[in-house]
């Protein structure tokens, strides 16, 4: 999807997986919404700061996540 997407984008962001962790332990817990980490990735990208200043808006997608591997990580664990 990206080579069809990247000629509409000023670029892309770059999340760690414990950023990515967090991001979704946050969603899940505060907004109750279980996502996916990729879906999880531009809410990671936007509490470090990667996404700028101001209002930022993000698309959480997905809850394709394996439900071992959520609690893992709900219990403070990276994947």
């Amino acid at each position: 999807m990206f080579e069809l997407a990247k000629e509409l984008l000023d670029g892309s962001l770059v999340a760690s997986v414990a950023e990515v962790a967090e991001a979704l332990c946050l969603v899940a817990q505060h907004n109750h919404v279980i996502a996916e980490g990729a879906g999880a990735t531009p809410v990671a990208c936007a509490l470090s700061g990667k996404a700028g200043t101001g209002k930022v808006v993000c698309i959480v997608s997905g809850g394709n996540i394996d439900s071992a591997k959520l609690v893992k990580i709900l219990q403070g664990s990276v994947p």
